[in-house]
């Protein structure tokens, strides 16, 4: 599955110049000029790494790291800026930045970061098959869980895939939009009462309180979000 990659830069060509290096590398890449652009983007999800500048109209990006992390979104962040000095790379970090890369830059150097923190990051791959969360189990290569009561289950396909969307992108709201585009294509407007009843099934199964859920949670009026 391809990465979905932000840039919160207000240099249009720079932008530009950097979402087309992106996609050469087989990632989908968008482009926002303002600091409340990317806040906007980032809580409609499904963004595995946001590259931001600090010198960002509306809010710098100091502010919208700020933002970020303090409604729990964990998206790698790499922060990209003509302010170099040991205070802002520091304040950066301090904010939970996962990498600081000074302007002007090499290109190749920001393609290494890029590829190393989406690494680190990556989804549950063919090794990594099992998912432990709440006294739960779910074997991905089988389609099967035991549940917190000792229950072995069968899942569809498509729970599965939800589970394993969700679980890759944990502890950061995935828009419905996204979710439904990635389970059922492009027929979005016929699925939406399929999306729901698959959560409710998996609420069913897994969460102690299907009525206040725990780890299966909807973030009103942005998506889904896994908390294992």
């Amino acid at each position: 599955m391809s990465r979905w990659i932000l840039v919160a830069e207000d240099e249009p060509a720079l932008g530009e110049m950097l979402c087309d290096n992106l996609a050469l590398e087989s990632y989908h890449a968008e482009h926002v000029l303002t600091g409340p652009q990317a806040l906007e983007r980032m809580a409609r999800g499904g963004i595995d790494l946001l590259i931001l500048d600090v010198m960002l109209p509306g809010c710098d990006g100091f502010e919208v790291l700020r933002q970020l992390r303090g409604r729990g979104d964990h998206t790698p962040v790499l922060i990209l800026s003509a302010r170099s000095a040991d205070r802002d790379r520091i304040r950066g970090l301090e904010l939970q930045a996962d990498d600081y890369l000074p302007k002007p830059f090499n290109l190749r150097e920001l393609l290494l970061r890029v590829d190393n923190l989406l690494r680190r990051s990556a989804p549950p791959g063919p090794g990594t098959d099992l998912l432990d969360f709440g006294g739960n189990r779910v074997d991905f290569r089988t389609m099967r869980a035991r549940t917190r009561t000792g229950e072995d289950v069968e899942l569809t396909a498509t729970e599965t895939k939800l589970l394993k969307l969700l679980a890759a992108h944990r502890g950061t709201v995935v828009s419905r939009k996204i979710v439904v585009e990635h389970l059922f294509g492009s027929q979005a407007a016929l699925t939406v009462r399929t999306l729901d009843n698959v959560v409710l099934r998996l609420r069913k199964l897994f969460e102690p309180d299907p009525t206040a859920p725990r780890h299966l949670l909807t973030v009103r009026g942005l998506g889904l979000r896994f908390d294992g």
